[in-house]
């Protein structure tokens, strides 16, 4: 079933304009809806830190700075929703609480966004990324540049469940690939599996596809991720895999590998 709602959050900055285009480049062939999203600083955050020790008025100096903030963002956020020649379109402004909020909005999307500096952590949506793959487990479209709808699409492949989530909700992409190649590195997994069922699986919706075993045991994904950009992906589908928040890191080994690659684009679900 093709998507029908690809939603794109937004800070308010000039970065927002190529997200905002791959997200329009994602929707369109599907004609699906695309929703931007305008996610401000959000005034309830700051309070819990504003103690005895501060004046009210440096209270209410601050709470205002960024509520002008937000104000500006949101119409620079509009201004780039508008230059986007895209008819299927909507946008939404949020306001506090605003983690909330669009926590609802992502239940309610087939697939979220966003752009690469966020899933390296920078930027001001890096902690809406984590919140979004993490604690959502949504799936989510990481851009990169290369990024084509029609392109070559890798698929990492263990036979695991967020591997297999990946593969499902990614389907759309999958029937508009100019080719598809499944990746595995059998000898490196904790659990036996063909990757010729998933070449099955794929045949059985439409989808045609080759399967390539990437040699050699420890740590895969460096070598899978080299396998993706050797055969050309556009588009690298995996599973993520995360970690309780109060650890120091909140994705595992390869999901972190992948997030901190340059190419190629990223489809993932936890």
């Amino acid at each position: 079933m093709d998507w029908a709602r690809v939603m794109v959050p937004l800070s308010g900055g000039e970065s927002d304009r190529r997200a905002v285009a791959a997200a329009a480049a994602l929707a369109e062939p599907l004609g699906a809806e695309l929703l931007c999203v305008h996610a401000p600083p959000d005034v309830a955050d700051l309070i819990p830190w504003m103690g005895d020790g501060f004046m009210g008025g440096v209270q209410a100096s601050a709470i205002d700075a960024i509520r002008e903030a937000g104000a500006e963002g949101a119409k620079v956020a509009r201004e780039i929703f508008d230059s986007v020649p895209y008819a299927k379109k909507t946008f939404q402004a949020l306001t506090s609480p605003v983690w909330s909020a669009l926590a609802l909005i992502c239940r309610l999307s087939d697939v979220v966004v966003f752009d690469d500096a966020s899933a390296k952590g920078k930027g001001p949506l890096a902690e809406t990324f984590q919140q979004v793959v993490a604690d959502e487990q949504r799936p989510t479209f990481i851009l990169r540049e290369g990024f084509t709808v029609g392109g070559v699409v890798a698929v990492a492949w263990d036979g695991g469940k967020e591997a297999s989530r990946a593969v499902r909700v990614a389907i759309p992409l999958l029937e508009r690939a100019s080719r598809v190649v499944i990746l595995s590195a059998p000898q490196a997994a904790s659990r036996t599996f063909d990757p010729n069922d998933l070449r099955l699986y794929l045949e059985a919706r439409g989808v045609k596809s080759e399967v390539q075993a990437v040699e050699g045991a420890g740590d895969a994904a460096p070598r899978l991720l080299k396998a993706a950009n050797d055969c050309g992906a556009a588009v690298m589908v995996a599973g993520a895999f995360g970690h309780p928040r109060l650890q120091e890191f909140v994705f595992g080994g390869a999901t972190r590998t992948f997030l901190g690659a340059t190419a190629p684009s990223l489809f993932i679900s936890h």
